[in-house]
Formats: structure tokens, C-alpha cells, sequence
């Protein structure tokens, strides 16, 4: 069973939803703010987070923060209010999976969970190893690893996926629209997630992410991976 820490201080939101989470099959712990959600991820972490950007205490993206410290790769799905959009990209930033804003359906709340847990889990075990090799970079499908220069690289699952899809669909444009269907998973959502990821990708990939060469920007279109 998957284990869901979902943190909401609204007592009336967060009981309802929990009640349908578990309904819907999840263990779900429900805390109120982030002192609480860190005492309860250190005495039974969970599989993924459900976190409301607006807390007591804590703030929403400082507690994203501590939680992926303590688990690199963490799912983490943000609760956000439609007037909080720059808050929603700095949290895609810190490397949040997705988002939901308020008011929500909890069926696509349920629905977006499984997803990221799509993403997130591990691949069936394979006959044979499967890689992808460009240049300096190595990614080894079947057990999500990413090297560059032989240094492991640190990728949140949704980066691993993105570099996984340019690598292996070379010298190519794609709308962020494209991006968003083949990568996520969605027939919608806001765009600026993808470009959210992309600056995040070239961080980790560019000799100078400001003027890329390897995963550059197609003007009108969306982006292309060139191979080295």
C-alpha cells in the first residue's frame, strides 16, 4: 500500500482529504503543519507528499526544501491557490512533481497522485540492461541512474524522465505541449512546468546553462536536444 503524508492546516480540507485518499486505497498520514509533517516523514517516510504551499510556521516551499534533503528523489505535489503562480514556480523549481490549486477534484487529485507514482517507481525488472550514452552522459533505464563523467547526477525522477526523452528522441523539436503528453503524462496542464524543468535540466547538463548546446531552444516550437 502507498503511504501518503498529506500537510494541510485547513482542519476541514485535510480530514476530507484524507478520508477520500484512503478510500481510494492510500495510507495516509495528515498533518497540520511542518514541524508535524518532518516528526512524522523521520518515524515512517512516506512514498510521496501532498503539500500545501500556505502553512503556519513553516513555509510550504522551506519545508519542500528539508523534505527533499532528507530524500533527494521524494514525490512532492503542491497545494496551491490560483494567486500564487510565482510560488507554484518556485516550487517546480525546488523540484516539486506537479501541482494542484485550490478548489481541487479530489478524483483528479487521486488521479495526479498515481501518476507521479507512475513516474517515480521503479521499472519491472529487464532481461538485459538498457542504456542511454550522449557523450559525457549515461543513463541506465532500468535502475534510474544518471552519470556524467562517471559522477552520479543528481535528477529528480521527473529530470530523469525529461533527459531520458531528449536523449533518446535526438535532434528533434518539441512543444512544450508534446513535452507535457509524453513526459507527464497530461493532456493538460500549465506549460511553464516544462519550462520550469528545462532551466532545472540544463542546470545539471550545460557547461554554461545560460547559452546552451546541448538542449537548446527552438524559437516558435519548444525545445531540441542536440547529441554531442
Amino acid at each position: 500500500m502507498v503511504r501518503l503524508l498529506l500537510v494541510e492546516d485547513d482542519e476541514t480540507v485535510r480530514e476530507t482529504t484524507a478520508s477520500y485518499l484512503r478510500d481510494a486505497g492510500h495510507e495516509v498520514a495528515a498533518v497540520a503543519d511542518g514541524d508535524g509533517a518532518l516528526a512524522s516523514y523521520a518515524q515512517s517516510p512516506a512514498d510521496l507528499v501532498l503539500l500545501d504551499l500556505m502553512l503556519p510556521g513553516t513555509p510550504g516551499l522551506d519545508l519542500c526544501r528539508h523534505l527533499r534533503a532528507m530524500r533527494a528523489d521524494l514525490p512532492v505535489i503542491m497545494v496551491t491557490a490560483r494567486s500564487q503562480e510565482h510560488e507554484r514556480v518556485q516550487g517546480l523549481a525546488l523540484g516539486a512533481d506537479d501541482y494542484v490549486t485550490k478548489p481541487f477534484s479530489l478524483r483528479e487529485l487521486d488521479l495526479r497522485i498515481r501518476s507521479v507514482l507512475r513516474r517515480s517507481a521503479p521499472p519491472a525488472p529487464e532481461p538485459a540492461r538498457r542504456e542511454l550514452v550522449d557523450g559525457d552522459l549515461r543513463l541506465d533505464l532500468a535502475a534510474r541512474t544518471a552519470l556524467r563523467r562517471e559522477d552520479p547526477l543528481p535528477l529528480t525522477a521527473r529530470e530523469f524522465d525529461l533527459l531520458a526523452w531528449f536523449i533518446g528522441h535526438p535532434a528533434r523539436a518539441w512543444a512544450r505541449e508534446e513535452l507535457m503528453a509524453n513526459v507527464w503524462g497530461w493532456e493538460y496542464g500549465d506549460a511553464s512546468t516544462v519550462t520550469v524543468h528545462v532551466r532545472r535540466l540544463r542546470e545539471k547538463v550545460e557547461p554554461d546553462p545560460g547559452a546552451p548546446v546541448r538542449l537548446v531552444t527552438v524559437f516558435g516550437r519548444g525545445y531540441r536536444w542536440d547529441p554531442a
